[in-house]
């Protein structure tokens, strides 16, 4: 198959030169990991002592990483990347609120993003997370199978209707809606609430997509027991697979409390269960849908390659291929020019709020091996390419 990531041009013809600037600015901080570490520390105690650091966040880490303080504000950028092929799912990344009327706040958010969707071609998906609409407590002890309280009960039925809310709503509107994959210890949980939604709002076609985190050494055999049971009891599945965003916590927590740790054992074995996954759901295309969120070059020249082999269109509706706003422009743009649907993930929300989710890309890049390399790589390839001009 044709090598079309090194197509700089491509990748960045949305950027100025002084967005691009910025860009090598930023990638080369985040590679730097003392400095992210520092950074992190000063931005978290600047921010909590109301500091005058918002402007200079907003000018740099922010508009990189993010569209916008609201739904609103985000409607420039999906236009303009819309203009290149390249949609958009409006996600609401305020993380870490545990208050009943911040998610039911989230829970509004969400409804607007989907009605956002509904009358906007360039925006396909609609998500949230599950511990945006609940306590995360409650689901780890749902999770563990622990006899909830009688309020606590209650609690989990306003979660449970949150939720069907919101799908009901999805399904009415014929808005596709991503619900992302958290921690281990409290997925099980939100597994078996999705599942639900899956029986219910799915029975047509996939509405309602989970997220599996392949770097777990279960969510293959989990796929395809889900799929067995949707075989039974007709209703389709919808999945966004990536590799996941937890691996540090998760590994740091199994050796705490003495348990098997959930994450595959090298970096190689979660790719191969990456590729896996992808090759049972290709398989698999009449009853499933795939979104897959990867910033890694190899296992989307082997989902294109498949789709190649299988004789499925590039521009088929059952295959999405997505990227974080702010990273691997080179395969968003890249895909996009070759007829491939790739929507980008544009996080929203106040500056303040969104930070937590900011630091957290921060941390990914600078764990995860070649990645901000190959941000930098590119971006230099782009600017001698104008230079060169």
């Amino acid at each position: 198959m044709e090598k079309i990531f090194n197509n700089t041009q491509v990748a960045f013809a949305l950027k100025s030169d002084t967005e691009l600037d910025r860009a090598y600015f930023l990638f080369k901080m985040i590679d730097n990991q003392p400095l992210v570490r520092i950074g992190t520390a000063v931005t978290n105690f600047a921010l909590k002592a109301n500091l005058p650091v918002e402007g200079l966040i907003r000018a740099t880490v922010f508009d990189h990483f993010c569209g916008g303080v609201n739904e609103v504000d985000c409607l420039s950028v999906v236009d303009k990347m819309f203009t290149k092929g390249v949609s958009s799912v409006l996600d609401y990344s305020v993380e870490g609120k545990e208050e009943e009327d911040q998610f039911d706040a989230a829970l509004e958010m969400t409804l607007k993003t989907i009605e956002f969707a509904k009358e906007r071609k360039a925006i396909p998906f609609a998500v949230f997370k599950p511990t945006g609409f609940g306590r995360f407590e409650l689901y780890e002890k749902l999770g563990e199978k622990q006899t909830l309280t009688t309020e606590e009960k209650a609690e989990w039925n306003i979660v449970v209707e949150r939720f069907d809310l919101v799908c009901k709503d999805a399904h009415s509107k014929n808005v596709a809606l991503l619900i992302d994959g958290e921690e281990s210890w409290m997925q099980d949980a939100a597994d078996d609430l999705v599942t639900d939604m899956m029986r219910k709002y799915n029975k047509e076609k996939p509405i309602v997509f989970n997220t599996l985190q392949m770097y777990r050494w279960d969510r293959l055999d989990y796929l395809k027991k889900l799929h067995e049971q949707a075989k039974k009891e007709g209703f389709f599945i919808g999945m966004k697979l990536v590799r996941g965003a937890y691996m540090e916590k998760e590994i740091a927590r199994a050796e705490e409390k003495s348990y098997p740790s959930p994450i595959c054992a090298s970096k190689e074995a979660t790719d191969e269960n990456y590729d896996a996954a992808v090759l049972y759901m290709i398989e698999h295309l009449d009853t499933m849908s795939i979104f897959a969120g990867t910033h890694n070059e190899e296992s989307t020249y082997t989902l294109m390659e498949l789709m190649q082999e299988k004789g499925i269109k590039s521009n088929d509706d059952r295959i999405w291929f997505g990227q974080l706003y702010g990273m691997s422009d080179n395969i968003s743009y890249n895909l996009a020019a070759n007829g491939y649907n790739v929507a980008k993930y544009l996080p929203f929300g106040p500056v303040k709020d969104v930070m937590p989710y900011l630091i957290r890309r921060a941390e990914e890049n600078t764990s995860v091996a070649g990645q901000t390399s190959r941000e930098l790589s590119m971006i230099k390839a782009e600017r001698n390419r104008r230079k060169g001009k």
